[in-house]
Parts: structure tokens; sequence; C-alpha cells
């Protein structure tokens, strides 16, 4: 009898943990995203008025967030995490917390080479890393490669953050990939020769820097420069107009992107809503947001960049598959290790 009563109470706890769970039917997503823009709070309002289908936001830092999922299990509420950097999104991917999707609508936008392999996960938005330099000190015609700034002429004059930010990481990461691991750390021996400093700071922080005379080339994410030249800061907003942009590669490889992305949780039940806010968020007017409210390069191929963005020109990108930023982050972290890159 004692034996079944176990069993009784065993059956019991699991319904009622599943029930804690959503339904196929259910009419909301929960979306762990470390986006925390405007632009997004003002397309998650649309989605649920599109749809009436209501959205529960967590914010949190991208490793916030992935730990959280490892740590709840099948037990996550999680539909979908939105997070910044391909390096992430393979992590994540890689602790089997996405599952894979599709759907003809994200196939026709989504190139291959900015998602992932085995479909956990697509791309939202582009940012280039770029070298933006001081108009008054530097003629552009002097700036050419990612390789070039390890040159003596570029001594004491590179500005960049520090090696345990994820998109110094990627960066290395698709030098790696593109060139091997010997050039790659000759390349980060040859960046930390030429700082201006230690690293330290954001991106915008890096111009800033470069805007008070500190060095004259900063390594930096174009939709910094964005924010900068649209800032209400009056510091802010000289610090962008004081430097130029400079897209590194375009003889080569072409200049290095990274993405926001989106992956379907792997213990999901809402995967038919999930993927729809997945298109939802590919689709033009939604891509159009993204574009002119935080200065990213849209993935959507019928939509334009920013008029800032226009103003810089095209430029041809690296096609590397950005899951090899995944698959090699941890050799770029080894190699940061390695040349005292701090």
């Amino acid at each position: 009898m004692r034996y079944i009563f176990y069993l009784l109470v065993i059956s019991v706890s699991v319904i009622g943990c599943k029930s804690d769970k959503k339904t196929e039917d259910s009419k909301e997503l929960t979306v762990y995203t470390h986006r925390h823009y405007e632009s997004d709070q003002e397309l998650f309002k649309r989605f649920e008025e599109e749809t009436d289908i209501k959205l529960n936001i967590v914010n949190a830092s991208a490793d916030e967030l992935i730990q959280k999922m490892s740590l709840e299990g099948e037990q996550s509420p999680a539909d979908v995490l939105i997070t910044v950097d391909a390096g992430r999104l393979y992590r994540a991917k890689s602790q089997d917390l996405l599952q894979s999707f599709s759907s003809p609508l994200i196939d026709s936008i989504v190139p291959n080479h900015l998602r992932d392999e085995d479909g956990h996960w697509v791309s939202l938005t582009k940012r280039a890393r770029v070298i933006a330099y001081a108009k008054d000190r530097v003629d552009s015609t002097e700036l050419s490669t990612y390789e070039n700034l390890t040159s003596e002429e570029w001594k004491d004059k590179i500005l960049v953050r520090s090696s345990s930010n994820i998109y110094n990481q990627s960066l290395l990461a698709s030098i790696i990939a593109n060139e091997g691991n010997e050039f790659a750390e000759n390349w980060a021996q040859g960046v930390v020769d030429n700082m201006a400093r230690s690293p330290k700071g954001n991106d915008r922080d890096q111009v800033k820097a470069v805007a008070n005379g500190e060095g004259d080339l900063a390594i930096v994410n174009t939709y910094y420069i964005g924010k900068l030249l649209n800032s209400e800061d009056e510091n802010e907003l000289e610090a962008g107009e004081s430097v130029g942009i400079f897209f590194p590669n375009q003889e080569t490889t072409g200049t290095h992107i990274n993405v926001s992305g989106i992956g379907v949780a792997k213990y999901s039940p809402n995967k038919a809503s999930a993927v729809e806010f997945v298109e939802f968020l590919l689709k033009e007017d939604a891509q159009n947001i993204f574009a002119g409210s935080n200065y990213e390069y849209p993935i959507n191929p019928n939509v334009e960049p920013s008029e800032i963005l226009k103003e810089w020109g095209e430029f041809k990108e690296d096609k590397l598959s950005l899951n090899e930023l995944g698959k090699n982050n941890k050799e770029a972290v080894i190699i940061f290790d390695k040349v005292g890159w701090k």
C-alpha cells in the first residue's frame, strides 16, 4: 500500500509540474532577451496588437539568460532567446537549449551564412566592426585591413576594449577561421604592441578617447557611432563627429560583421507562435524599425539602412559562416590570454 501511495504522490507531482507549462494553444510567448532598446519594446507591442499573442519579456544579460535556461531545464518558460553576437547564440545551441525551426519566409530572407547550420537560430540585424579614425590626424588612404593595424605606423595609436568582450572574441575567431591560428596570434600580438593604453570601457569610450587625443584609431561596431551621432549629450555628439569610418579588408575577405539573433527554446510548447514571432521580426516593417532606431544593418534585403549608415557607403562584408565565430571562440580566448590582451 505504501508503494502505491508513493506512486500516486509522484504522479500528482509530475502532473502538477506539467500543468505549470503553457499549452500549445496558449496565446502568449515568453521572450528571454538581452537587447534593451526602445525599438524592441515598440516591436513587441506591435506584435501583440497584430497577433493577439501576449509577450512576457524577461530582460537580462546573455550569460544570465543562457544560465537561467540551463538551470530551468524542461520547466523553462522561455519560448525564444534573443541576444547579440553569434558566439552567444552558438553557445546556447551547444548547451542544447534551442531547437531547429524554419519557414519559407525565413528561408527567403536570411542567407545561409547568417543562420545556424542546423536551423537553431537566425540573425535579425547586422553590425560591422570597423576602424574609427581621427579625421584631423589620420588620412583614410593610410588604412586598408585589420592586419595593417599591426604595422609600425600605428604604434601607441590603437584603442580597443578588453579581450573579455564578445565582439573582440568574435573578430579574432573570424581571423582564425579565415587565416589560421598562427596568423591570428601574430595579429593579436601586433595589436597589443600598438595599443595606446590598456583596454577599458565600451566602444563609445574608445571613440571618446580618440576625440580626446589618447589614440588615433579605434576598433568599434558601427551602431555605436550611430548612437553617438544622435546623442543628446554634446560631448558624445562631438566625439562621433570627430571620427571617420573605414571598412577594412575590402580587397580581401571583407569587413567582419556580427549580429543580433533569435533562437526558439528547446522546451517551448508554442513553436508555431514562436516561428510567427521570428517571421514578424524579419518582415519589412520590423526591419525598418531596427534599422532606423538603433543604426543596425537590416537582414531583410528589401530594407535600406538608416541615412547615417548610407552616408558611410556600401561595403563588402565577410561572408564567413557565423557558426565559425562560436566554433573558434575558445581558441580566440586562449590566444588573447597568451599575447596579454587584457
